[in-house]
């Protein structure tokens, strides 16, 4: 597709205002009278040197605050606004679930998720070779003995619901 430096420089514009390929494609169809295939379109962005952005992530509000807890019986203070709230013990306290995929991981013979009681998550799948392979989505997270052994039981459980 060949474009003239004026069309070259509205193309880079659309991608310096953020749109997407699809939008630029059409764009190009509408004001221009081109009609580039998707293909010709990303050829066309590689040749002119650019890189569409990713769109920004929303921003998170911040959580609401914790309400205070009560004054013991024994007089011990309670917990204000200055005395950080005690953080969870290590491995956190919810329980490890685990889901199986609807369509198998390619490789595998049964794959799925699981979600650790610290809420890190990670897939897992078990090879032809009956391996069990891990992958969190943080790299470099390491579950809790506990969440490790809890899920070892809850996937074999799922899979003998299963009926393997």
């Amino acid at each position: 597709m060949k474009l003239d430096d004026a069309q070259k420089k509205t193309v880079i514009g659309w991608i310096d205002q953020g749109l997407k390929l699809a939008e630029i494609q059409k764009r190009l169809s509408a004001e221009l009278g081109l009609n580039p295939t998707y293909m010709e379109l990303r050829f066309l962005v590689d040749d002119l040197k650019v890189m569409p952005k990713d769109p920004e992530p929303a921003k998170q509000e911040p959580a609401p605050a914790a309400p205070k807890a009560p004054a013991s019986a024994e007089g011990e203070e309670g917990y204000d606004e200055a005395t950080p709230a005690p953080l969870p013990a290590a491995g956190g306290t919810g329980k490890v679930s685990v889901s199986l995929d609807q369509i198998t991981r390619p490789g595998a013979m049964i794959s799925g998720k699981v979600t650790f009681s610290d809420g890190n998550t990670a897939e897992w799948y078990l090879d032809q070779m009956g391996r069990l392979g891990v992958v969190p989505a943080v790299q470099g997270y390491k579950p809790t003995q506990e969440d490790v052994q809890s899920f070892q039981m809850e996937l074999q459980a799922q899979i003998q619901k299963m009926g393997f």
